[in-house]
Order: C-alpha cells, then sequence, then structure tokens
C-alpha cells in the first residue's frame, strides 16, 4: 500500500494534469541517452541526474550513455533505435537542423509547448534559442546548455612575449600568424582528424565575413550560395592552412588545444567546450589563456545548444516529463553548466556559479544575434554537413578553390533546397 501511495505523490510532482498509476511499472524509470561520458561532461551529467533523483526519488534513471568523438557514435545509435520505434525516452540532440530535419519534420517527436507553459518558464529562455528547438510554432526539446563556437583562443604569455594583442578578425589574425611564423612557432594550432574541426575553422570565417543576417540568410534562402563573399571565405581559409601545425590530420580537436596550453603553438579557434578541457588540463583563464571572440560585421554568437526532447512511442513518459522538467529548471541548469563548461539557456540563472569567461559569455548570448553552427548540426541537415566536412579536408590538400566552391553550391542544392 505505501508503495503505491508513494508512486502516487510521484505523480503528482510532474505537474501535468492527471497522471495515473498505469503510466508506471512497478518502479517509475527513465531513459537518458546522451554521448556524455567524458571529462566535465559527464560528471555535470551525474550532478544533473542528482538533483533530479533528489527530486523525485521514486525514479529510477538509466544513464544510457555511448562514447564517441562529438556524438559521432550516439548519433548512428539513436537514428536507428528511432526509425525501428525503439526510443529512449529522451535524448541529447543539437538544437536546430539537427533536432527539426531529423526528428521533428519525421513526425517522431511530440511537441512540448504546452509544458513550457504549465511550468510558467518559456519566457525564461533566450527567444532565439527557443526558435532553433520549435517547429510551425511548436517547441520540441529543451535547451540545457549554450556553447560558443566562434572563439579564438590563445596562449598569454607567447602573445606578450611577441607584443601581438589579440586578433579580433581575420585581418589581424593572419597579420599575427604572419609574425609568429617568421619566429619560428606555429601560429595557429588545428587538429582535423574527425573532419568537422576543419569546418569549424570555415563557418567561424564565414560567419564573420557575411555578418549574422546574411550567414543566417543561408538557411532560411534568403542568402545564395552565388553570393561572391563564399569564395574570399574560402580562400581566407586556404590562407590561415599555411599556418597550421603539419600534422593537424592526425590529431583530435583536443590534441589542437592543447597545443596552446603546451606553448607548442599560439593561437586556436574552437567552441568554448576548448575552455573546460584547458581548465582539466590545469589551464587558468586569464593567466595561461586568454579568449576573444571573432564577432564580425554586427556580432554574432555562433551557438550550439545540447537540447532534450520527448520521443514518441516513449516507454517511460512520465519518466521523461521529470527529465525535462529538471532539464528546465534554474536548480538543473545552474548545476550541470559550470560543470560542463558551458552557460545555461535561461537567463535567469545565478552568474555567481560561473568563471570570467562564462560571464562574458552570458552576457553576449543575453544581447547578440544568435547564428546556428553548420558543423554541429544546427544550422543545415545531416546530407549537407557531411558533404561540407568531406569537400573541406579535400581543400586542405588541393586548394582548388573553384572546385570547392562549385563543390558547396551543388550540395547546398542538394541538401538544402
Amino acid at each position: 500500500m505505501f508503495k503505491w501511495m508513494k508512486l502516487g505523490k510521484f505523480c503528482l510532482m510532474i505537474l501535468l494534469g492527471a497522471c495515473s498509476l498505469s503510466s508506471f511499472a512497478e518502479v517509475p524509470k527513465v531513459e537518458i541517452f546522451s554521448w556524455w561520458l567524458g571529462g566535465g561532461e559527464e560528471e555535470g551529467l551525474q550532478a544533473l541526474i542528482k538533483v533530479l533523483k533528489r527530486q523525485y526519488p521514486a525514479l529510477e534513471v538509466n544513464n544510457a550513455s555511448i562514447a564517441g568523438g562529438a556524438g559521432v557514435n550516439a548519433k548512428a545509435v539513436l537514428q536507428t533505435r528511432m526509425v525501428e520505434g525503439l526510443p529512449p525516452d529522451s535524448f541529447q540532440v543539437h538544437g536546430g537542423a539537427e533536432l527539426i530535419d531529423s526528428y521533428v519534420k519525421t513526425g517522431m517527436m511530440e511537441p512540448i509547448t504546452d509544458l513550457l507553459k504549465i511550468w510558467q518558464i518559456r519566457e525564461k529562455f533566450n527567444p532565439q534559442i527557443i526558435e532553433l528547438c520549435s517547429y510551425r510554432g511548436q517547441v520540441y526539446s529543451i535547451p540545457l546548455n549554450v556553447h560558443r563556437g566562434n572563439v579564438l583562443w590563445y596562449n598569454k604569455k607567447l602573445l606578450a612575449r611577441y607584443k601581438l594583442a589579440p586578433p579580433t578578425n581575420y585581418e589581424t589574425l593572419l597579420r599575427a600568424c604572419q609574425v609568429l611564423k617568421k619566429a619560428g612557432i606555429i601560429p595557429l594550432a588545428l587538429g582535423d582528424r574527425n573532419k568537422w574541426e576543419a569546418t569549424h575553422l570555415f563557418e567561424t570565417l564565414l560567419v564573420q565575413e557575411l555578418g549574422a543576417i546574411k550567414y543566417n540568410g543561408l538557411w532560411k534562402k534568403q542568402t545564395s550560395f552565388n553570393d561572391p563573399k563564399l569564395r574570399i571565405v574560402l580562400e581566407r581559409f586556404k590562407k590561415l592552412s599555411q599556418y597550421v601545425n603539419k600534422n593537424h590530420a592526425a590529431l583530435t580537436w583536443q590534441d589542437g588545444t592543447k597545443m596552446i596550453l603546451e606553448g607548442k603553438a599560439v593561437f586556436n579557434i574552437m567552441g568554448d567546450w576548448a575552455e573546460g578541457y584547458l581548465k582539466t588540463l590545469g589551464g587558468e583563464p586569464g593567466k595561461d589563456f586568454g579568449w576573444v571572440a571573432l564577432l564580425g560585421k554586427g556580432g554574432n554568437y555562433m551557438i550550439i545548444t545540447d537540447t532534450f526532447g520527448l520521443p514518441k512511442g516513449a516507454l517511460h513518459r512520465q519518466g521523461a516529463l521529470a527529465w525535462l522538467k529538471t532539464v528546465a529548471s534554474v536548480e538543473g541548469q545552474d548545476i550541470f553548466n559550470p560543470i560542463k563548461g558551458s552557460i545555461p539557456s535561461r537567463l535567469d540563472a545565478n552568474r555567481a556559479l560561473y568563471d570570467p569567461y562564462l560571464r562574458s559569455s552570458m552576457d553576449d548570448f543575453a544581447k547578440l544575434t544568435l547564428t546556428p553552427s553548420i558543423a554541429h548540426g544546427s544550422a543545415a541537415p545531416f546530407g549537407f554537413v557531411g558533404a561540407l566536412n568531406d569537400l573541406l579536408n579535400t581543400y586542405l590538400v588541393d586548394g582548388q578553390t573553384e572546385v570547392a566552391l562549385k563543390s558547396i553550391r551543388q550540395a547546398a542544392h542538394d541538401y538544402l533546397e
């Protein structure tokens, strides 16, 4: 008798109206699917699950994380499960095209717009990030965190030694690279063994040259891929590649980022998960390494956001709702993000919990135009991203601008029209 009373209390805590005991098996469960199995991300997830368990003590949590760089392995497993009608109860997915094109347009997700109304939290989020999680007026996932992609990291001591100011655009970065190369040090660290890292560099140059409005227009059919600035960006990408480490194709992003802390290179263009990684290596923000956002015209915030939604056919729907409510809460976001090295998607988080870099990121997130990342699945469908990854890695070798330009336009025609 006591057990059923406990489960009934659990149902009431969901705050979604009527909830019958028949919604649960003997013990309420939830399967959470992600690729967070390393460093601060795993620690952050475990801390978030502790919040969930404290709020819903009867809930049995299955942390179904799958290892693999940037979620490559997990995404493959997830797609198979979704197609076979065996979805996890909730899963990590990047807001934007990865969510909408792969799972929403295909009819695999439930809208959760009403949840945000019932929980009275929709206005707590940056409206631009809610747009990345929405389709035809309905919200389909809750953003847990925010990473910024267009950041230049640098070794502070080396920059001071060579009397260089932190570059803020392509022109000042190129001049600094020229000085550093003459001095015999690697200017720009790159590790693109998994291909997406080169695309990450390219998209940073692309949004800086186009500006936020025209860049976003590429994905809304408002900016043409025939824009002459696309050729300029490719040439800049090729020019900067002359200043990277020769073994870049054999290294991961972690290897490339690590080079600046070790003093083997001065610059690294990478998302701000690099800060979390540098801190795990013992680096101190503002002392051992510095950062600057590569903004471009009008400023922008290259966004990558990890979100969670509600798949249709989830076996433990009420457990999934409990998880989503925790993900959406201030407590949950403020537990997870300082550990992960990201910022919360909510605008009412406790700033005192975040380090100087993350606070500066929070300031920009609240005021700048958000520009979704190509490399991380937010701007464009998988097909386009894969094609761009392949052609840019070929371009790093052969440098044939016209061929690369034609290939990009063909990919846009095949996957975006």
